[in-house]
């Protein structure tokens, strides 16, 4: 399966993995699977950090390469889906993930709710 992560799922699996349920654990621990980090992630990460939001002390790509993630860049045809998306979500960066899982046909990993109400593969 591919797996893309959101932002908080990537966070947690480096820093707090017991807040990821078993099944999430399990996946991101298979050989089986391939799990994505997506450049737009990054971008959310370096933003919040340089405004005090987030307490960076790592390099994520080092971090992300360690663990077996791969990075995803994210591309015009991603951002193509934003204009048609509807606005149950206000957040720019789960949006542009969202458009990314949809474009590539990837499974996101996330525990925000709101993803439900779009037309884009979770994974539960």
């Amino acid at each position: 399966m591919k797996i893309l992560l959101d932002t908080h799922i990537f966070l947690w699996a480096i820093s707090e993995p017991e807040r990821l349920s078993v099944p999430w654990r399990t996946a991101l621990e298979s050989q089986a699977n391939q799990v994505y980090l997506s450049a737009v992630s990054i971008a959310e990460i370096m933003i919040k950090s340089s405004i005090g939001k987030l307490d960076v002390q790592f390099n994520p790509l080092d971090i992300a390469d360690k663990s077996g993630f791969d990075l995803l860049d994210f591309t015009a045809r991603d951002a193509l889906l934003l204009k048609e998306m509807p606005f149950h979500h206000r957040d720019p960066f789960d949006r542009m993930l969202i458009a990314q899982a949809t474009q590539n046909r990837l499974s996101l990993m996330t525990d925000d709710t709101k993803f439900c109400l779009y037309e884009c593969r979770l994974f539960k």
